[in-house]
């Protein structure tokens, strides 16, 4: 049995544990993860045989104290001697960001995408949410998921991705002037509780388009990743939050690696997902 054990936030959490429940397929062995053992509630993963906090306590002291051994990713040096260590012994602990199985977590995609879909009490009143907010908009909109992060992002990379409402807003107006035909109903999703649709809307009054900005405050973080993933295309700063809902129906994810978005590309996960931070 390994353990997975997973740090940092939600979907950093999701990508390290998604990485070694492949590896674990591939060669046959069951993988627990320690994190969503108890953590977050949200997903179905919670319903699985051995989900439960006392998984959680028994592989946490069961390493502490050298019962299990702690195979460590934390860095990328002896990578072949550690997946040696993997592959000749049955129960231990994995950690760390860099153990990554590229080739093994797309073939398992589907299944982990299942792992991690919303539980039925979370996702239903999502969607509801999603249906009222749309309202009367034209039922042709595309629907434009743009991921605002703040917080954190005023130091990661010294600041660079920390951007301002009007560089969000001329992502999606350049957005708008690539599907001219359609209306755009566009999803914000944020750690900013400042963030308001009508200082968007505002921004984008001189665009051909007819913009409808969004924000569910309701949300939990789950909810407000998938609610992404429902979207016809995602915008926002380099972030496992945005790639991960790109992960699940492969929609077009525009990460914005500079302030202007004069050379704005769209990319499908694999793309994202083999060339993450």
């Amino acid at each position: 049995m390994i353990f997975a054990r997973d740090k940092s936030q939600m979907c950093n959490n999701l990508l390290q544990f998604a990485h070694v429940y492949a590896w674990g397929r591939k060669h046959h062995q069951r993988v627990i993860s320690m994190r969503f053992s108890y953590k977050y509630p949200y997903f179905k993963i919670q319903q699985t045989k051995y989900a439960g906090f006392f998984w959680y306590l028994f592989a946490k002291y069961a390493a502490a104290l050298k019962l299990l051994h702690t195979v460590s990713f934390r860095r990328e040096d002896h990578r072949e001697e550690k997946i040696h260590y993997m592959e000749t012994h049955r129960h231990f602990v994995v950690s760390g960001w860099f153990a990554r199985f590229y080739d093994e977590f797309l073939e398992y995609r589907d299944e982990i995408c299942d792992l991690f879909q919303l539980r039925e009490e979370y996702a239903k009143p999502l969607r509801e949410r999603m249906e009222m907010a749309i309202g009367g908009a034209n039922t042709g909109a595309l629907r434009l998921g743009l991921h605002i992060r703040r917080g954190d992002y005023k130091d990661f990379y010294a600041g660079k991705f920390f951007y301002d409402n009007a560089i969000y807003a001329a992502y999606v107006m350049e957005y708008a002037r690539q599907n001219t035909a359609k209306d755009i109903v566009t999803f914000i999703s944020t750690n900013d509780r400042t963030v308001s649709p009508h200082d968007f809307e505002k921004l984008c009054q001189g665009c051909q388009n007819s913009i409808k900005f969004i924000v569910m405050p309701e949300n939990n973080p789950a909810q407000d990743m998938i609610m992404l993933s429902e979207c016809d295309a995602i915008i926002g700063p380099p972030s496992t939050f945005s790639l991960t809902a790109c992960m699940y129906h492969d929609i077009p994810l525009c990460w914005m690696e500079e302030a202007s978005p004069e050379h704005m590309r769209f990319d499908k996960f694999e793309n994202h997902f083999r060339n993450i931070r």
